[in-house]
C-alpha cells in the first residue's frame, strides 16, 4: 500500500504543478476593438428630446391590431423558433467545452464466461497442469477517473471561444426577433394601405357612377351627347380596373402576415377584414447616437462576439506548441472465484501520461496562422457591420423625413384638387365647360388622394425601418 500511496502522491504533485502552469493561457487575451463611430447621425441632428423606447416601439403607433399581430408573431414565428434552437445548440457546445476542463468519472462491471480450447497455445500449455479448468468465469468491476490537465490553457481558450459563439448565437436570435417584429409591422401597414386605396377607388366609382347617370339623363333630355356618355363610361371602367391589383396586394400581404405568425395563409385574415385607419406615426425625436448601435444592433453584437471567439481560437491553436498532461486512476477488482470484492481481488491503478508534438512539419504553425487569418477576417466583418448599421439608420432617417415632407405637400394638393373638381362640376352642370374638363379634374383628385394614401403607408413603413435600423424590438 505504501507504493500505491507514493504513486498517488506523485500524481497529485504533478497535478498541482500543472494547475500553476495553466494560469498562463496560450494566445492573446481578447480586448474589444475601439469603435470609430461618428458623433451623431447627420439627418438626426435637428431632433431633440429623449431617445425612443425601442424595446416595444410598435406601441408608439397606438394601434391595438398592430400590437396583437406583433405579439403573436414573436410568440409563434418559426424563424424565431429555429434561431432559439440554434442558441440551445451553441450553449450545449459551450457546456461541453467547460466539462472538458474537469475530471471525468466512470464505472464499469463485467462478467466473462469462457470455455478454454485445449488446442490454443494457452490451453495446450496449461492443460497438462494439475487442477486445470477449461471453464472459466472472470468477474471484474471498478471506478475510474481521468483528467487532462490544461497546461497551456488550450481547453480554457476553447471554452472562451465556444462561450463567445453561444453569445453570438443569442445575438443572432435577437436579430431575428427584430426582423420579425419589423416585417410584421411593415406587412400590416401594407395591408391597411391597400385597404385604404381600395376604399378611395370604391368611393370614386360611386361618384363616377353618379356622373354617368347624370350624363345618361342629360342625353335622354336631348342636351347631352354620345361622346360624353362614352367618356363617362370609360372613366368609370378605368377606376374599376385599379381595384383588382389592390385586392391582390391586400390578400398577399394578409397571407404573409399569417406565415409570420406561424399559421397557414387565411388563418387570421378575418381579423383584418374590416378596413381601419392607420395609427398616427410617432415623432422621430431623440434618435440614438451612433455609438449606441454597438449595444442595440444584434448584428453588431454578434460580429463582436464572433471576433472574440476567433481571438480565443488563436490560443487553442497555439496551445499545441506545449505538452499535454493527463492523469487517470482506477479502483477496481478482478477475480476468477467470486463477484464479491475482497482485499485479495482489489486492483488499484494510477497513470500519468504526456503528449507533445515536438516535430510535425509546421502543422501547428499553419493552424496558428489560419486562426490569426480568421481573426483578421472577423475584425474586418465587425468594422463592416458598424458601417452598415450607421448606413441603415441614415437611409431610414432620410426616407422617413422626406416622406413626411412629401405627405404635407400631398395634403395641400388634395385640398386644392378637391376644390378644383367641385368648381369644374358646377361649371359642367351650368354648361360652362365640357365633360372632358370635369373628368380631368376628377382624375387629378383621385390620383392625389391615392398618392396621399400611399404616402401615409410609406411614412409608417419608413418609421418601422428606422426602428429596425436602430436595433429596436428587444
Amino acid at each position: 500500500m505504501n507504493t500505491h500511496q507514493s504513486a498517488i502522491g506523485r500524481a497529485l504533485l504533478a497535478a498541482a504543478g500543472a494547475l500553476l502552469l495553466s494560469a498562463c493561457a496560450a494566445g492573446p487575451d481578447y480586448l474589444a476593438p475601439r469603435a470609430a463611430m461618428p458623433a451623431a447621425f447627420p439627418h438626426a441632428a435637428a431632433n431633440k428630446g429623449a431617445p425612443p423606447a425601442l424595446d416595444a416601439w410598435w406601441s408608439a403607433f397606438h394601434d391595438p391590431a398592430l400590437d396583437r399581430i406583433i405579439e403573436r408573431a414573436l410568440a409563434q414565428n418559426l424563424d424565431l423558433a429555429a434561431a432559439l434552437a440554434r442558441v440551445d445548440q451553441a450553449r450545449a457546445v459551450a457546456r461541453l467545452a467547460g466539462a472538458k476542463l474537469l475530471p471525468s468519472l466512470g464505472a464499469n462491471a463485467s462478467v466473462a464466461a469462457q470455455r478454454q480450447s485445449t488446442e490454443s497455445p494457452l490451453g495446450a500449455l496449461a492443460g497438462s497442469q494439475p487442477g486445470y479448468e477449461r471453464n472459466v468465469t472472470l468477474y471484474a468491476g471498478g471506478v475510474g477517473a481521468s483528467w487532462e490537465i490544461d497546461l497551456a490553457g488550450g481547453l480554457q481558450r476553447a471554452l472562451e471561444a465556444d462561450s463567445a459563439e453561444a453569445q453570438a448565437a443569442e445575438a443572432d436570435r435577437l436579430g431575428v426577433r427584430v426582423s420579425v417584429a419589423a416585417e410584421a409591422a411593415d406587412t400590416y401597414f401594407r395591408v391597411r394601405g391597400a385597404q385604404a386605396r381600395i376604399a378611395l377607388a370604391e368611393a370614386e366609382i360611386e361618384t363616377d357612377a353618379g356622373l354617368l347617370a347624370l350624363v345618361n339623363m342629360r342625353l335622354g333630355e336631348g342636351i347631352g351627347s354620345r361622346r360624353e356618355q362614352a367618356q363617362a363610361e370609360a372613366r368609370l371602367a378605368q377606376v374599376r380596373a385599379t381595384i383588382p391589383p389592390l385586392r391582390a396586394e391586400r390578400d398577399m400581404q394578409l397571407n404573409r402576415l399569417d406565415v409570420l405568425m406561424g399559421a397557414h395563409p387565411g388563418s387570421y385574415a378575418q381579423e383584418l377584414a374590416a378596413p381601419a385607419a392607420i395609427g398616427a406615426a410617432p415623432p422621430l425625436s431623440g434618435v440614438l447616437r451612433p455609438e449606441d448601435l454597438l449595444r442595440r444592433r444584434p448584428d453588431v453584437i454578434a460580429a463582436e462576439r464572433r471576433l472574440a471567439a476567433t481571438s480565443a481560437r488563436i490560443g487553442v491553436a497555439a496551445a499545441e506548441y506545449y505538452p499535454k498532461l493527463s492523469l487517470s486512476a482506477l479502483l477496481g477488482f478482478e477475480s476468477l472465484r467470486s463477484a464479491t470484492p475482497s482485499a485479495a481481488s482489489f486492483q488499484p491503478q494510477a497513470l500519468a501520461g504526456i503528449r507533445w508534438r515536438l516535430f510535425d512539419f509546421g502543422r501547428v504553425d499553419a493552424e496558428v496562422a489560419r486562426a490569426k487569418g480568421a481573426n483578421a477576417e472577423a475584425l474586418a466583418r465587425y468594422r463592416l457591420s458598424m458601417l452598415r448599421a450607421t448606413e441603415d439608420v441614415e437611409n431610414a432617417l432620410v426616407m422617413a423625413i422626406e416622406l413626411q415632407a412629401a405627405r404635407k405637400e400631398l395634403t395641400d394638393e388634395v385640398d386644392a384638387s378637391a376644390r378644383a373638381r367641385d368648381a369644374a362640376r358646377e361649371a359642367y352642370l351650368g354648361g360652362a365647360v365640357s365633360l372632358i374638363e370635369e373628368l380631368e379634374q376628377d382624375r387629378q383628385l383621385l390620383a392625389a388622394r391615392d398618392q396621399l394614401s400611399q404616402a401615409d403607408t410609406d411614412s409608417n413603413r419608413a418609421l418601422v425601418a428606422t426602428f429596425r435600423a436602430l436595433g429596436g424590438g428587444w
